[in-house]
């Protein structure tokens, strides 16, 4: 069920049209910019710059852990608690968009839930069998190779459907949404 701000017969509505909330806590903001500039690195450093490149990898492993940590542990809107639901209701979400419909979502709507789960899942796949790789068991190990090579490429065309994602959700419901990954806070309209 969407989150929704106060309804129109809700007097703190009637003050005012819209409003700021904080939703993104300061230690998410971190992890999230912090993650994609590390996924940046480790997709142009392989076979160049090796060491950087493994070092990108393993820091993305310890922001993985953290994530798995406050996803449990974080603020309201870090929790994993609404996963379930929104994962539940993300096909019919995605199928409602083609019709710009958004639904009105504080945190994460379905889709941005189901995109989070696959990047999270796809990051984990393409660190782990990276770090695979530099052992004496599994260094030259086909079937490791290719999931690394391959859980890196689909990481790096998920990341290219969430920039997508996001700037079509901007337009759809006139927000900017990076500014709101940024300082945490994003606008809530009342109706």
């Amino acid at each position: 069920m969407p989150e929704t701000a106060p309804g129109p017969h809700d007097p703190s509505a009637q003050r005012t049209a819209s409003r700021t909330v904080q939703v993104w806590d300061l230690p998410l903001r971190l992890w999230h910019w912090a993650l994609a500039a590390l996924v940046l690195i480790a997709w142009f450093t392989p076979n160049s710059h090796d060491r950087l490149h493994r070092l990108a990898g393993y820091s993305v492993i310890a922001l993985l852990a953290f994530r798995l940590i406050w996803g449990f542990a974080g603020t309201r809107y870090s929790r994993f608690t609404m996963l379930a639901a929104r994962l539940r209701a993300a096909p019919r979400y995605i199928w409602n968009l083609r019709r710009g419909v958004t639904g009105r979502y504080i945190g994460l709507n379905p889709a941005g839930s189901a995109m989070l789960v696959a990047l999270l899942t796809l990051l984990a796949i393409s660190a782990i069998t990276g770090a695979m790789q530099v052992t004496v068991t599994f260094f030259g190990v086909w079937w490791v190779e290719d999931t690394h090579a391959y859980a890196s490429d689909a990481v790096a065309i998920l990341v290219v459907l969430h920039v997508l994602g996001v700037a079509v959700m901007g337009i759809l419901q006139r927000q900017n949404l990076v500014r709101a990954m940024i300082t945490g806070r994003k606008l809530i309209r009342s109706r």
